[in-house]
C-alpha cells in the first residue's frame, strides 16, 4: 500500500471543534472557535458561517447566540460548518434569547432622554428576575453637573444599587466599565435613545453601529439593532447587543415582586409577615412598611402581575373547557368539548353526508365570494 500521508492537510484530522454562537440569523449560526486554526494557505480562520445538524432540528433543540456547540465537518476553503451538538447552558434567557450570559449591563441617559424613575424600576425588576448579575450604568453623565450627579447617585443607593456614571463623550467611567466587561459574556439592555450604539462603538472601535438620533418631541431614540449578535471586546469577553424595547415585560408572579425590590427585600429578611401570601399592601402585621420611595411603583406593578395572573388563569380554564375550531375561511372560534365517551362512533355513511355538505358550503362560498368580487 502506498503511503499518501504526504499529501494530506494539517487540517484534515480535525473533524470536531468548539466554539461559541455569536449571531443568529434565519437559519445560520456564526461561530467562533475557541482555538483558531489554519488553512491550506496558512491564513487563520477564527470564524466559521455554520446550519444545525437536522437531528437537532428533530429533537426540539434550539441554537442561541452564546451557545457552546461543537461542530463536524468543517470546510476550511469557505469557512462553513454544521452543528452538530449543543453543550449544556449555564444560563439561557428567552427575551432576548441569550444562552450563558454571565451579567446584564443595564444602560439608560442621565438627560436627553431624561431618566424617568417609573421606566428604570421597570428595567431594573426585569433584570432583578433573571437570576443573572446586573451592572447599572448611567451614560451622559457629561450633560449633568457634579451636585446633580451626586443626587441621581444618593437616590439610587437607596434603591439598593451602586449605579455607575459614565458619560461616552468625555469618556468618564469607561476604564471601570471596561475592568467591569473583561472576560464575560454580558447582555446590553436599555431603553432607546440612552446611546447604547455610541457606546459598543466607543467598547469596540472596529465595530460600526449606525446611531440614529433621538427623535424630537418624544425624546426617544428609534433603536437600530435587528437581532442578538456577540460583539468580542478588545480586553476579553462578548458584549451582546440585543433589540431596544421601551418597556420590558414584567412576568413574575405577584408574591414574587417583592423580592426584586432591595429596599423592600432588606425588610423581609428582618422578620416574617403574619399571612404567608401577604401581598404587603397595608395586610395586618406586615414587615414591609410604606416608607420607601418606590413603594408607589410597587404597587403599580403588584395590581399589573395580579391581572395577568388571572387573564391567564382564566385562559388555561377556558381551554380545558372549549376547543379551538378554524372554519374554512381561517376564521377561529371556541366551542365546548364533548366526552367522547358519551357518544357513538360516526357512521361512514354519516361521514359521507358530511363531506357532501361540506363541499356543497365550500362551493357555496366560493360562488357568494365570486359574486361580491364582480359587485362593483
Amino acid at each position: 500500500m502506498h503511503d499518501l500521508s504526504h499529501l494530506r492537510s494539517p487540517l484534515s484530522t480535525v473533524s470536531r471543534l468548539i466554539g461559541t454562537v455569536i449571531a443568529v440569523q434565519a437559519n445560520f449560526y456564526q461561530v467562533r472557535l475557541d482555538q483558531p486554526l489554519k488553512d491550506h494557505h496558512n491564513a487563520l480562520i477564527s470564524h466559521l458561517l455554520c446550519t444545525r445538524r437536522t437531528r437537532l432540528k428533530k429533537i426540539g433543540q434550539t441554537v442561541m447566540v452564546g451557545d457552546r456547540v461543537i461542530i463536524e465537518e468543517p470546510d476550511y476553503q469557505d469557512a462553513r460548518g454544521a452543528i452538530a451538538q449543543v453543550l449544556p447552558r449555564k444560563t439561557e434567557l428567552s427575551r432576548p434569547p441569550v444562552a450563558n450570559a454571565e451579567q446584564i449591563l443595564l444602560v439608560f441617559a442621565l438627560d436627553e432622554p431624561l431618566l424617568e424613575p417609573w421606566q428604570l424600576s421597570r428595567f431594573l425588576i426585569k433584570a432583578e428576575s433573571t437570576a443573572i448579575p446586573f451592572l447599572l450604568c448611567l451614560n451622559k453623565a457629561d450633560l449633568l453637573t457634579s451636585t446633580q450627579q451626586k443626587t441621581w447617585q444618593e437616590r439610587l443607593e437607596k434603591w439598593g444599587y451602586n449605579p455607575l456614571l459614565i458619560s461616552v463623550m468625555t469618556s468618564q467611567g469607561l476604564k471601570a466599565l471596561k475592568d467591569s466587561l473583561k472576560g464575560k459574556i454580558t447582555i446590553l439592555a436599555g431603553p432607546s435613545g440612552v446611546g447604547k450604539s455610541s457606546l459598543i462603538n466607543t467598547l469596540i472601535p472596529q465595530v460600526e453601529q449606525r446611531v440614529n438620533q433621538v427623535s424630537g418631541k418624544l425624546q426617544k431614540g428609534r433603536h437600530t439593532t435587528r437581532h442578538v449578535e456577540l460583539f468580542e471586546l478588545p480586553e476579553g469577553g462578548l458584549l451582546a447587543d440585543t433589540p431596544g424595547f421601551n418597556q420590558p415585560h414584567l412576568d413574575c408572579s405577584p408574591t414574587q415582586l417583592i423580592n426584586y425590590f432591595p429596599e423592600a427585600k432588606q425588610q423581609l429578611e428582618k422578620g416574617n409577615c403574619q399571612f404567608s401570601n401577604c401581598f404587603h399592601r397595608g395586610e395586618p402585621n406586615c414587615v414591609v412598611d410604606e416608607n420607601w420611595e418606590r413603594y408607589e411603583h410597587y404597587l403599580t406593578f403588584l395590581e399589573e402581575a395580579i391581572a395577568r395572573e388571572e387573564a391567564s388563569q382564566q385562559m388555561a380554564d377556558q381551554e380545558s373547557s372549549v376547543k379551538l375550531k378554524i372554519k374554512e375561511s381561517g376564521q377561529e372560534y371556541y366551542e365546548p368539548k364533548l366526552e367522547t365517551k358519551k357518544y357513538r362512533r360516526t357512521s361512514r355513511r354519516q361521514k359521507h353526508q358530511n363531506l357532501q355538505e361540506l363541499y356543497e358550503n365550500q362551493s357555496l362560498e366560493i360562488l357568494e365570494e365570486f359574486e361580491d368580487d364582480l359587485d362593483f
